[in-house]
């Protein structure tokens, strides 16, 4: 195990992706009667901006240090997923977020996790396309708007962030079986 810096920027989502979850999920929560829902937003908006924003310097600094590991490079998609997931789980548990849509990006991204394991196992590897990092960054804008539930921006936006995540989802798999 390597402990790089960007190894720990991708650890800080695994650490902050359940504390913004809970956050979500416990506006009603007896510590929080004497403060407005919208500073418990604020908050869980804070830490998913921090979050989202180590998974740009993460690899970023891996690219440009030359410091990318073979941990790294499972941590971050996990990193990543685990952020995604808390996201929109605490969003729908909110009713903010459309079950379906949440259903349609958490299988897509359970599925394309499972891909590039047996293209690892197979010795492929599937890099990450430029449509599967502008999906991220419309999943990452919709999850921030929604969690400061800002609508219907935020609804748009994850109608958007879900026909990204299926295109880029197809294009993976369209590159695994031609062997990219």
């Amino acid at each position: 195990m390597s402990w790089n810096i960007p190894n720990i920027l991708a650890f800080m989502r695994v650490l902050i992706a359940p504390l913004m979850f809970w956050l979500l999920i416990n506006q009603n929560h007896i510590i929080f009667e004497n403060i407005h829902y919208s500073w418990i937003n604020l908050a869980a908006a804070i830490l998913f901006v921090i979050a989202s924003t180590t998974d740009f310097f993460d690899g970023y600094i891996a690219r440009a240090w030359n410091q990318k590991t073979v941990f790294g490079s499972i941590l971050d998609p996990l990193a990543d997923k685990m952020l995604i997931l808390a996201g929109f789980l605490g969003l729908m548990l909110l009713s903010r977020a459309n079950p379906w849509l949440v259903y349609i990006v958490l299988v897509r991204e359970f599925f394309i996790t499972g891909l590039r394991v047996v293209a690892a196992y197979e010795r492929k590897e599937i890099a990450a396309s430029f449509a599967g990092k502008v999906k991220t960054v419309f999943q990452m804008i919709a999850i921030g708007f929604l969690i400061m539930d800002w609508r219907p921006l935020g609804d748009i936006i994850l109608w958007i962030a879900v026909a990204l995540t299926l295109y880029s989802g197809f294009e993976y798999i369209i590159n695994y079986t031609k062997g990219k």
